[in-house]
Parts: structure tokens; sequence; C-alpha cells
């Protein structure tokens, strides 16, 4: 008797996706490896750019408004520097700046180095996300789109909002900036 195919039918799903994630991930021969255009190491805003501290205010309610601002993003970039945290900030920008790409071929280079860099197992800047978000943002990857990266963008946002921005709004460098 033929074997069951719907038992099948799972495996090859997978197969099949793990197989096209693959040829996304393998390195292009005829192209140099695309670099992503935000800064390694943020460099220190000049002070024409600091805030009033009003504005700066405004960033203990909101982390979106504190993103935003480039000294306020410096500044948080450097607060969690200091926590051993910086890669969820710099995986915020690079996932700002995946969203913004139009061209296909640029898209797919983006996809390929924040996946490398943030997502995979043993990644050198690797965030914290649960199992789900991650295998649906590597699920996403097998055609990329601007939304590719959105799951995994919101569980860091939400942990930086949780956890990082009440002890930055703490720090000796922002209680300065407020006085």
């Amino acid at each position: 008797p033929l074997p069951d195919l719907s038992l099948l039918l799972p495996c090859c799903r997978a197969k099949e996706i793990k197989t096209k994630l693959g040829t996304l991930l393998q390195k292009p021969d005829s192209t140099i490896d695309f670099i992503i255009p935000y800064p390694e190491k943020p460099e220190k805003p000049p002070k024409a750019q600091k805030p009033s501290p009003e504005e700066a205010l405004q960033w203990r309610d909101s982390l979106e408004k504190l993103l935003q601002n480039p000294y306020g993003l410096a500044s948080f970039r450097s607060f969690l520097r200091s926590e051993f945290s910086e890669e969820n900030a710099e995986f915020w920008v690079a996932c700002e700046d995946y969203k913004k790409t139009k061209s296909p071929v640029k898209m797919a280079e983006k996809a390929k180095k924040i996946y490398e860099e943030f997502i995979q197992t043993e990644a050198p800047k690797e965030v914290n996300i649960d199992h789900f978000t991650k295998a649906v943002t590597i699920k996403n990857l097998v055609e990329p789109s601007p939304t590719s990266f959105d799951m995994a963008q919101k569980r860091i946002f939400a942990l930086m909002e949780k956890d990082s921005l009440p002890r930055f709004v703490r720090s000796e460098f922002y209680q300065e900036l407020i006085k």
C-alpha cells in the first residue's frame, strides 16, 4: 500500500522553505556584499543638536520620539552600550532603514545582512526574541518585503520601552539633559 502523503507534506513544506532561505542567504557571486548605510558606532552629535529640556522630557513617555531624535538616539545607544544591550537599538535602526528600501535586490541583501547580524542563532549581535517571533521572521524572509522584520522589530521596541527606557530616564546623562 502507498504511504499517507499528507504526513509528508509538512516535511516537504519545511524543506522548501529551508531551500528558499538557503538560496536567499547565499553570498552573491557577482556583487560585493552590500553594506547597510548606518554607522557601527554612532558619533556624538554636535552640541547644536542638543535638545531643549522640554523636548528631552517628552522622551520619558515616548520611546518613539526618543528614537526619532538624532541626539536622543545617539544618547540612548550610548546608554545601551554601557548596559551591553546596544544591539536592540542597532536592530531597530537597521529595520527602519530596511523598510525604506525600494529595490527588491537591495532589500534581499539587507534582509540577509540583518538576519546574519541580529536574528540567526549565535549572530554577532543576536537580539533577544522568542522562538515563535524568530520562526515567523525566518518564514517572512523566504520572500523579503518591507514588513519582513515587523514582528521582531515590535518585540524589540516593546523590550526597550518596558525595560531600557525607564533605566535610561533614571540615568545621570538623561537627568542632565532635562535640567
